[in-house]
């Protein structure tokens, strides 16, 4: 059974070459038969004119030995009919006899010059002996058919080796870097995202290489980013279950925990299972919108009412830090989206801006609309965000400070699920910030016909 690409290559390409000569083979002897039979003809003609002149030069006595030499030396058998019906065959070894019909026997003894139409080519021309008309019929000669075959069998078969030698190095030069994708698949498959294949082809399979380092890049990519949010999941986990754990220890044993403590232990225990319960919600959530089949319930409402509900809502957490909020927003800014997922981007943004400005610090929120989008901008007198966390501020997981965010109940997945919904509804969300001056969230909605920006 033929399993590698290389022999089915190798196989493929000499069937290909071996029909190919085979039929080239018997289409120009189709084509050309006629013209090959009309020029042995000839030939033949020629060479009986030569014999006639040569008898009639030498007059020899001997009219057998004559025509037999004339045999050898041209290659051509002889038939000889005389006017009584008599005939002389002076043929080669190895040759037969042809029948040769009464017709044209008759043509040739009136002085015609005859030339055969079937499959085997002979000629007759007159030939004078004693003053009789005689016709002399050459036939052509099996022997140099043969030889012509033999010839063009070694040719034919010349051609095979040649080809089939040159087909082994083509099928190897195309069949090597395929054998390397393999291979480096196979690994690839183990789990060894650092395979790459050096390759300088700039045809298909040089495309296919290119493709396939380019997957493996960006499957390492994966890879490490499966592993960053395993442990980042674990650490989320682990921190708020360390203190339940401990908290709940520490309860069970009575003398270990005065009474005046318990209260407050029992509100560290349920601050901690609420956040895994955050972080529980917010995981789900990001699955889902990941998933593409996260419910979607537009409606057209208007969006500058929803983000003075937003603010109404937060006003206990700006509020109790002496914050002031200033809005400047657009009236009647129609919008068709999700409410609920919207909500959610509102409160993930402005919740961030609250928990990083100072005390006494202030908030401005404006809402813009133009014929082609609708702008929602935030700006806060925070602290702001340093240069080197400022493109990394979208990804899950990441905070600015680890610390911080965590004392403030932080998972760091608040801005990454915002830029997940404004990417479903066909919008673009953006931040800038200087430290120490304060952060900048620009998100950028269609306006869509019939009242804004609608996902999908």
């Amino acid at each position: 059974m033929i399993k590698t690409l290389y022999v089915r290559v190798i196989c493929t390409f000499l069937a290909v070459i071996l029909f190919s000569l085979i039929v080239s083979f018997y289409i120009g002897l189709f084509v050309f038969k006629k013209e090959i039979n009309q020029t042995g003809q000839n030939d033949m003609i020629a060479a009986g004119e030569e014999v006639i002149r040569l008898y009639e030069q030498l007059k020899p006595a001997d009219r057998e030995a004559f025509l037999a030499s004339m045999v050898k030396l041209s290659a051509y058998p002889i038939h000889m009919y005389g006017l009584s019906g008599q005939v002389a065959y002076y043929g080669l070894k190895g040759t037969k006899s042809i029948q040769i019909g009464p017709e044209a026997v008759r043509q040739v003894l009136e002085g015609g010059v005859y030339r055969s139409s079937g499959d085997i080519a002979y000629i007759g021309v007159p030939f004078s002996y004693d003053g009789q008309p005689h016709a002399m019929f050459m036939q052509f000669s099996p022997q140099n058919e043969n030889v012509m075959n033999r010839m063009i069998g070694f040719v034919l078969l010349l051609v095979l080796v040649i080809g089939s030698l040159c087909i082994l190095i083509a099928a190897r030069y195309l069949v090597k870097p395929v054998q390397a994708l393999t291979r480096a698949t196979k690994r690839l498959a183990k789990g060894d995202f650092e395979v790459a294949i050096q390759t300088k082809r700039a045809d298909e399979i040089g495309e296919l290489t290119q493709s396939f380092n380019e997957m493996a890049s960006e499957l390492k990519q994966f890879e490490q980013m499966r592993q960053d949010f395993v442990s980042n999941v674990s650490h989320e986990i682990q921190t708020p279950l360390t203190s339940i754990s401990g908290f709940a220890i520490a309860m069970k044993h009575g003398d270990l925990v005065a009474e005046s403590d318990r209260n407050y232990y029992l509100d560290i225990i349920l601050a901690e299972s609420e956040r895994l319960s955050r972080l529980s919600d917010h995981l789900l959530n990001l699955a889902s919108l990941d998933s593409q089949h996260h419910p979607f319930h537009a409606a057209n409402y208007n969006l500058d009412e929803q983000i003075r509900q937003v603010v109404v809502t937060c006003e206990p957490q700006w509020s109790v830090k002496g914050l002031s909020i200033e809005l400047e927003l657009a009236d009647a800014v129609k919008i068709t989206a999700d409410r609920d997922q919207m909500n959610q981007v509102w409160m993930n943004v402005l919740g961030n801006s609250i928990k990083f400005t100072p005390d006494g610090g202030r908030i401005e929120i404006s809402l813009t609309r133009t014929p082609k989008e609708i702008c929602f901008r935030i700006d806060d007198s925070g602290i702001g965000i340093a240069p080197e966390h400022l493109g990394h501020v979208f990804e899950r997981f990441y905070k600015t400070d680890p610390s911080r965010n965590r004392n403030a109940g932080g998972n760091g997945l608040g801005l990454a699920i915002a830029k997940k919904i404004v990417t479903l509804h066909g919008g673009t969300i953006g931040i800038d910030s200087r430290l120490g001056s304060g952060t900048t969230v620009v998100v950028h909605l269609p306006n869509k016909p019939g009242g804004g920006g609608g996902m999908l």
